[in-house]
């Protein structure tokens, strides 16, 4: 460990890559190609899994060469839930799993966001995607208004791993005023700490784009927490926090 901070002792520990706890999942919301090989340059052994935000995965230029840089740098891509759910409300998820098998992408987000799915349906869909693919299932709406109780988070989220869902995302949105967030990017605490007691904190991603959302988590839960929504440029600001090397977690870890 000391050999890779320049001998900086009593860090705190950090599980590497492949990795099933401490993830980063990065939101990419349109990088070009440039972009992403600048990216990749810094950020790549720190991230975990890229996401193709909302639907910008297929209005991005020269996608096979973007999806062929994050492969061949061993980072999963999937396109993001909102285009899920766009070819879901149209009839036509049958299309949908014709696009993934033309990219060869891999994993999938199975979510409900933005429409009304029945969610034994959603299981459904869920169980059959993970006979080939590797789901991830999102639970909560992306509508401030709609106000989920615990309990349904809760049985969500077992119903939907049981289906074989590899990890569930705590909803968020981009801009973290939803879900597990009141409109302020406040942390709902409460449902949180309801979640964790039933749901093993490993088997979760919380989406937290702002960075007292990923200190909070981090203070409660340690450097190896699954993180998500998080912007290219703010991966090794965020891998600072994770190891007390910014004044926001600083007295976390000693």
């Amino acid at each position: 460990m000391s050999d890779l901070y320049f001998g900086l002792k009593n860090m705190p520990e950090r599980s590497q890559k492949p990795r099933n706890g401490g993830l980063c999942m990065v939101m990419d919301k349109g990088l070009s190609i440039r972009e992403v090989e600048d990216f990749l340059e810094v950020a790549s052994s720190y991230t975990d899994i890229v996401k193709l935000g909302f639907g910008t995965g297929i209005l991005t230029p020269k996608l096979d060469l973007k999806l062929k840089l994050y492969r061949d740098a061993g980072i999963p891509v999937y396109f993001g839930g909102t285009l899920f759910e766009a070819f879901v409300v149209r009839d036509q998820l049958d299309d949908y799993r014709r696009l993934l098998e033309k990219t060869g992408v891999t994993y999938v987000e199975v979510s409900d966001g933005s429409l009304e799915l029945p969610h034994d349906k959603k299981c459904e869909i869920i169980a059959d995607l993970a006979k080939n693919y590797t789901v991830l299932s999102e639970v909560g709406s992306k509508d401030a208004d709609k106000i989920i109780p615990p309990y349904e988070w809760i049985e969500q989220m077992e119903a939907e791993l049981a289906a074989g869902a590899w990890k569930v995302i705590g909803e968020a949105r981009e801009s973290g005023t939803v879900g597990i967030f009141r409109n302020t990017g406040e942390v709902r605490s409460g449902l949180v700490a309801e979640i964790i007691r039933k749901i093993p904190i490993n088997d979760i991603i919380w989406e937290a784009p702002q960075k007292a959302q990923q200190v909070w988590f981090l203070q409660l839960h340690g450097s190896d927490v699954n993180l998500g929504n998080i912007a290219p440029n703010e991966v090794i600001p965020l891998e600072t926090l994770r190891l007390g090397l910014r004044g926001d977690s600083f007295h976390f870890f000693l």
